[in-house]
């Protein structure tokens, strides 16, 4: 008796044969980008079939073949700097600072309301989003949602606000969409924090 397939494993069994060459570590991280990504793809459209979303993916050989050059380049730029029994992954920027940077742009602001403190604010809010984007401790699906809810969402709802009551002179009613937008952005770091790779 034939048992069924299952499509996506099948898909990620190819993925891994072809990249057997890779170290195991970044076979396996491999993998798990693209089953999430997968995941990601199929909760977002549930109306996809399984095989439409494996073909935008691409081919098996060449997503292996795509990953084995990303190794041999970074095998070769760490190597250039003597740097041969380091991880080839390994962040510049410990990944505390862009969370750090993107939840306290908020209170700064709230501190220092005057011009040249709203400013620092943005810059740290902007700096703290391209840290995160340029880190390799999170996937691109945790980076956008990071940047989305602690950089992107506050911004325009402030920006709105701002726009609609007159200004942060509103009192009361600004402390709290201030709280709330903070309490977002510490939550979003928490959560990013939790889910970092080494």
């Amino acid at each position: 008796m034939k048992t069924p397939t299952d499509p996506v494993r099948d898909y990620l069994s190819a993925v891994e044969r072809e990249a057997s060459v890779l170290p195991a570590d970044r076979r396996q991280e491999l993998l798990a980008d693209l089953a999430e990504h997968i995941e990601v793809t199929r909760a977002e459209r549930p109306d996809a079939a399984v095989g439409e979303v494996l073909a935008e993916l691409g081919d098996p050989r060449t997503i292996a073949a795509t990953a084995l050059s990303e190794a041999e380049n970074g095998a070769a730029g760490t190597s250039a700097r003597g740097d041969v029994g380091a991880p080839a992954r390994r962040g510049k920027v410990h990944p505390l600072v862009p969370l750090l940077m993107l939840t306290l742009s908020m209170p700064f602001m709230m501190v220092f309301s005057a011009a040249p403190g709203q400013l620092f604010g943005v810059l740290f809010r902007i700096t703290g989003a391209v840290l995160l984007c340029t880190s390799v401790h999170w996937t691109a699906v945790r980076k956008t949602t990071g940047v989305l809810l602690a950089a992107v969402l506050p911004s325009v709802i402030i920006s709105t606000w701002n726009l609609s009551n007159g200004g942060p002179e509103a009192g009361t009613p600004a402390l709290l969409a201030n709280l709330a937008m903070l309490a977002l952005m510490a939550g979003t770091a928490a959560w990013l924090w939790r889910v970092r790779r080494a």
